[in-house]
């Protein structure tokens, strides 16, 4: 069974490539817009070059100072460097002189020249020729404008990738809550649904075990550890969605109660082990219901993954920094490495029936309510798999 959860992959995907397509179309769009203004800055230089031409080789006259106000003038935007043959500094236009240099013409002159540099890696230079045959060069390089928008849609792309960012967050955890409320909703109906036949069903126990027709009768020690479990699974779900106790037990002793329970009704053919590597007095702050379903869970999965027959071996070892690890161990089929981030997903499951929640609900019950962790820690195809609860 494929997890409803699991298409949310695909929606990611298909997100990303909006992003994708967005991101290109902007950068495609501002890189058409900086190539006409670059081209439409060149022809304004251009022109600046050519009037200083005129205005050079031709004599003085009312077009000159036409040309000095119209055109000359006219170019309040884009850095120019006038310079003679041998790259000396004649003039410059637009360029913001740092104010602490202002004052000194050495200093404002090594400035510029290292504008001239700057400028040759943009552009080259345009000649000025004079009458005489000497020559003039005027440098120049991006408007500020012209050099903004060349950043514009990679500074755009990073707002949008922020917002984007924001509101994925947002939404993981508002589904997150509802999802929350699911599990609450259904453990709390089903807790109430458990109460009123197992309240009936303690009742008729408490008769049959007080009747003399079933004095000494086996099956009535069973059935009375039947009804004591139904108690405790109401008793998980009513923990459910609410905060849990949680106690220091002794976590050998727990482990091992709750293998003692679920041995007797699954598989003979399947072998349990339970051992410490430290002191078997060990504690743990576990909530015993909670931990026992979730040792059930792995435990019945594993079952499963060994069709009903192999070992399980539950080895309870200490970690650094005070915490304990419950690794559990089975020689099933073992999980696909591309299928192990997936076993915890609500709905994920190899079996033609099931719901595919054990495992989901193993890992909530072991981060949110123990603040543990549940995770695989070892895999492989024919050989098993090893859970780790970490406490």
């Amino acid at each position: 069974m494929i997890p409803i959860y699991s298409q949310k992959n695909r929606i990611k995907l298909i997100v990303v490539i909006i992003a994708l397509i967005i991101g290109a179309a902007t950068i495609t769009y501002t890189n058409v817009l900086v190539s006409k203004l670059s081209e439409r800055e060149q022809e304004l230089v251009q022109l600046y070059a050519k009037g200083l031409r005129y205005m050079i080789n031709a004599p003085s006259d009312d077009n000159i100072v036409f040309i000095e106000e119209e055109i000359l003038s006219s170019n309040n935007t884009v850095p120019v460097i006038l310079t003679d043959e041998n790259v000396n500094i004649l003039d410059s236009k637009n360029i913001d002189i740092p104010e602490n240099i202002s004052n000194n013409p050495d200093k404002i002159n090594n400035y510029l020249q290292r504008e001239i540099e700057k400028m040759k890696a943009q552009h080259e230079p345009i000649l000025v020729p004079w009458a005489e045959g000497s020559v003039n060069y005027v440098f120049y390089k991006d408007s500020e404008l012209l050099s903004q928008l060349r950043y514009y849609p990679y500074v755009q792309l990073i707002v949008i990738s922020c917002f984007a960012l924001v509101a994925y967050f947002v939404f993981s955890y508002s589904r997150r809550a509802e999802q929350n409320r699911v599990w609450v909703g259904l453990a709390k109906e089903t807790a109430h649904q458990l109460g009123t036949p197992l309240s009936s069903l303690m009742a008729w126990y408490e008769y049959i075990k007080s009747s003399p027709k079933f004095e000494n009768e086996p099956i009535l020690e069973e059935l009375g550890k039947d009804v004591r479990r139904l108690e405790i699974i109401t008793e998980r779900f009513s923990n459910i969605g609410s905060v849990p106790t949680l106690r220091d037990e002794n976590i050998l002793q727990v482990t091992q109660n709750a293998i003692n329970y679920l041995q007797n009704r699954i598989s003979r053919q399947v072998k349990f082990s339970v051992e410490s590597t430290f002191s078997p007095d060990i504690t743990a702050k576990v909530n015993v219901p909670l931990y026992d379903w979730v040792i059930e869970n792995i435990c019945k999965n594993a079952v499963d993954a060994m069709e009903g027959r192999g070992s399980i071996s539950i080895v309870i070892s200490l970690l650094g920094k005070g915490n304990i690890a419950v690794d559990i161990t089975d020689t099933g089929k073992g999980i696909p490495k591309s299928k192990i981030d997936s076993v915890f997903l609500p709905g994920y499951t190899t079996k033609r029936r099931g719901w595919g929640l054990g495992l989901a609900l193993a890992k909530r019950i072991i981060d949110n309510y123990h603040e543990g962790k549940l995770t695989v820690k070892w895999s492989e195809v024919g050989k098993g798999t090893t859970f780790r609860v970490i406490l």
